[in-house]
């Protein structure tokens, strides 16, 4: 199982998480066309972060375009966790109304056609027992957020979690 911690946090960061961790896996609606709609938060088999033999293409986050008519390019929006693991989309990739993209672990070849970016990273990202994912625009405002914990959302135990239908 992986566990992160934070090496430092203040008091009144550490209210905020713990108020978000125990929050409902939605707790608030933003008004930003991007969301989650879900999270293969714990990649099938035996955790492995190694890049040529591992699992972490396995574990991915899905972002969805729900707006009706307008493209939003995903070009600087963040995607984080509790501890502040980052991912930061560096080029262009257009999502047009009604589209999704996988962001996935690993490394590998971005695809618009394929909606499918690489974290280029091979460490997992994703607590198997509870975290939290942020979704920032690039502007740095806040699109999106969910917490959950094995337990509570994963009822079926598989680790994939379904968020805004």
């Amino acid at each position: 199982m992986r566990i992160r911690t934070a090496l430092a946090v203040t008091a009144a960061a550490a209210g905020t998480l713990a108020a978000v961790a125990t929050a409902p896996a939605q707790a608030t609606e933003y008004s930003s066309a991007l969301k989650i709609k879900a999270v293969q938060y714990d990649a099938p088999g035996r955790d492995s972060n190694s890049c040529s033999s591992g699992n972490t293409k396995n574990e991915y986050l899905t972002i969805k375009n729900y707006s009706s008519g307008t493209t939003v390019n995903l070009k600087g929006y963040v995607v984080k966790d509790a501890t502040g693991n980052k991912f930061t989309f560096p080029a262009n990739h257009y999502l047009e109304p009604g589209d999704s993209v996988k962001l996935r672990g690993g490394r590998g070849t971005d695809s618009d056609a394929g909606n499918v970016v690489y974290r280029q990273n091979c460490n997992f990202i994703w607590n198997n027992d509870k975290d939290s994912i942020y979704l920032y625009k690039s502007s740095g405002v806040r699109a999106d957020v969910h917490s959950y914990t094995k337990s509570a959302n994963d009822r079926d135990g598989n680790g994939y979690i379904t968020y805004h239908g």
